[in-house]
């Protein structure tokens, strides 16, 4: 196996002594769900983590390009937040949301204190897919409708009703019907009917969503649900225009605005905090999780008084929602994020990265459209460019041959040939120049 030279990095990563990597993945296939997935031909096994970077059993190091899924914002066990989780563990572990912890106040207040508009009021769970089905319900409740609005394409988490929403994205899980969901057109500016040269493909996907509103029960609209750049969908952003004009079709039919911030948080997209406010709109109720807690179970839905009002009606209760464990990440994270001038650091690293790309499209004709934003960024590789066909398997290639040489990455988009780079937000310039090595070689032994 080659490997190519990473980064000079001052870690040495302690010494495995625990079972081999084919004994740990005969114990999982033994007693593990088979539905739970594994990345690669041959997995990888990884025991430690330091920032950007991450270690075998055998020591080897690996740039990660994916985070966890960008679940890790601010670096693997970033030593400020390693610090002030391990100070919350020692002093106490657990403690519901009904006694009064300081933690959990404290960090809401820093969550509202970013957040545009009225948006100031938080409920924390443990997952995505958490929030996004607590988001619905609390659309449902709030508006007294039923009917949920979706993209195609999209994600929105693994639980009953966050799979409705999901549907039609990659894990092609058909549960919309009974669940009261619909979907609309994905705004694709690469793949769909209006491209990148259309300066009005905002407006003109919008009227989708008016179409499918028109066509649900009338008067029964209770959310639209939209990630901002979809992330399983192979980071595909919404164009310009889009949510405005969405917004203000939703809103007339009585429904909800809502956010799926996940994976564009934290300013991960560079040139704002929240991923919606490239769109310049203020949804009604934003969710976020992933990065929110660097690598901890959190989550948050954040709303406005008016609509949290609407479910203090009922008895709404999380036993691990807002424990101060995982608060306590969640505060550091914030204070990190500020502190190292992580959202600049996405807006430089992240232009470097997509210059470094178009570049490389320029060389590899396989390569069709290179985009995102900041550093969340895809992409995708068809057989020919004039008919853009999709290259799943030399996708695959790339994706394994990067593992390879050192470099984690992720692959997604409905067809699984978009490769996604999502790295953790500390990464250097250094780094970014391995990424595109590495991905120069892989699609040159194509």
């Amino acid at each position: 196996m080659s490997e190519m030279k990473l980064p000079p990095y001052d870690h040495r990563p302690l010494p495995y002594a625990g079972p081999s990597l084919d004994e740990v993945l005969a114990l999982r296939q033994r007693y593990l769900s088979p539905a739970i997935m594994t990345y690669y031909q041959k997995p990888v096994m990884i025991v430690e983590g330091s920032m950007q970077y991450l270690y075998d059993e055998t020591g080897r190091r690996y740039l990660d390009g994916f985070a966890g899924i960008v679940t890790v914002c601010a670096g693997h066990c970033h030593p400020y937040i390693t610090e002030q989780v391990s100070r919350q563990l020692h002093a106490l572990q657990h403690t519901t949301t009904i006694y009064l912890h300081p933690v959990i106040a404290q960090y809401a207040q820093m969550l509202a204190e970013r957040m545009p508009g009225q948006l100031s009021v938080s409920y924390f769970v443990n997952s995505g897919s958490e929030a996004n089905d607590l988001a619905l319900m609390m659309a449902r409740v709030y508006t007294g409708n039923y009917e949920a609005i979706a993209l195609r394409n999209g994600y929105h988490g693994g639980a009953g009703a966050s799979m409705g929403l999901t549907s039609h994205s990659t894990w092609k899980f058909n549960f919309p019907h009974g669940q009261g969901v619909h979907h609309a057109m994905a705004p694709d500016c690469y793949r769909g009917p209006y491209g990148y040269d259309d300066p009005m493909a905002g407006v003109k996907y919008a009227k989708d969503v008016g179409e499918v509103i028109r066509m649900a029960t009338p008067g029964a609209v209770a959310a639209f649900f939209a990630e901002t750049i979809q992330g399983v969908g192979g980071t595909v952003p919404l164009p310009e225009g889009y949510l405005q004009g969405v917004y203000d079709q939703v809103r007339a039919a009585g429904g909800l605005c809502i956010a799926d911030e996940v994976q564009t948080g934290f300013g991960r997209t560079g040139d704002h905090y929240w991923g919606f406010q490239a769109q310049g709109v203020i949804p009604d109720i934003v969710t976020m999780a992933k990065g929110i807690g660097n690598g901890l179970p959190l989550a948050a839905v954040v709303t406005t008084p008016e609509i949290s009002r609407a479910l203090a009606q009922r008895i709404h209760f999380n036993t691990f929602g807002g424990n101060p464990i995982s608060c306590a990440a969640g505060k550091a994270v914030l204070e990190v994020v500020d502190r190292e001038n992580l959202q600049q650091r996405c807006a430089e690293m992240g232009g470097y990265l997509l210059e470094g790309l178009a570049r490389l499209k320029e060389r590899h004709q396989i390569i069709g459209d290179v985009r995102g934003r900041g550093l969340m960024t895809g992409v995708e590789l068809v057989k020919d460019r004039a008919g853009r066909e999709p290259a799943q398997a030399e996708c695959l290639q790339v994706f394994e041959r990067a593992k390879d040489l050192g470099l984690l990455i992720g692959k997604g988009g409905y067809y699984g040939n978009v490769l996604r780079i999502k790295p953790p937000m500390c990464i250097t310039k250094p780094d970014v120049d391995f990424m595109l090595a590495v991905l120069d070689q892989a699609l040159s032994e194509l």
